[in-house]
């Protein structure tokens, strides 16, 4: 049965103008794919595992075909347990409102213990890194309070699209659409596009 995983990466529940998209995204996609599984991971919800200096060591051990030690076996472990729930899904949506710029410090969290070798990536000396998320897809819903394409850097910049669509093409996901929910270039006012995203959301999600 095919599967879409959603991955929220916003904290602010029932506030949140990302999450309110990316449901109507999968009421729309429960809609037209009423054969599909659709899971949900609050990425917030304490089930990430820290990624710190054993987890480092462990990785880099696994990168140059070393053994690793009881401490970094026990949390490869978990590392490899969260790649699979996230590799179980054909097709991904993100929701992922801008913070500081960029993308809330827990999908770069979720983003770091997932990309290891031999399971996101391979790497060979000569050719560089392979994605190895082949053959899947993925939708991301982006939101943001104050930046827009035209508002000039006083109103801050995009590094939010460049990351995480950088970071799945480089995975191997090449099938990546977009849904923005930005704030009126002149008015400031996020309201008005809210319709438009909606409406996007559900027009996306129909035809995946």
């Amino acid at each position: 049965m095919p599967t879409l995983l959603h991955l929220s990466a916003s904290p602010r529940g029932a506030a949140s103008e990302s999450l309110l998209i990316a449901n109507d995204f999968v009421a729309a996609y429960r809609e037209a794919h009423p054969d599909h599984e659709v899971t949900h991971w609050d990425l917030w919800d304490g089930t990430l595992p820290e990624f710190g200096p054993t987890a480092a060591h462990a990785k880099m051990a696994v990168f140059a075909g070393q053994d690793l030690d009881s401490a970094q076996r026990e949390v490869w472990k978990k590392v490899t347990a969260t790649f699979a729930r996230f590799d179980a899904a054909d097709r991904y949506l993100f929701s992922v409102p801008m913070w500081n710029h960029g993308v809330p410090y827990v999908l770069k969290q979720f983003i770091d213990v997932v990309s290891q070798p031999g399971l996101v990536f391979a790497f060979d000396p000569a050719s560089g890194y392979r994605g190895l998320l082949r053959g899947k897809k993925a939708v991301v819903v982006y939101s943001s309070a104050v930046y827009a394409p035209g508002r000039g850097p006083a109103f801050g910049s995009d590094f939010q699209t460049s990351y995480l669509e950088g970071w799945l093409r480089w995975a191997g996901v090449a099938d990546v659409e977009t849904i923005a929910l930005r704030p009126d270039a002149a008015t400031g006012d996020v309201a008005a596009g809210r319709a438009t995203a909606q409406a996007a959301a559900r027009a996306v999600a129909a035809g995946l």
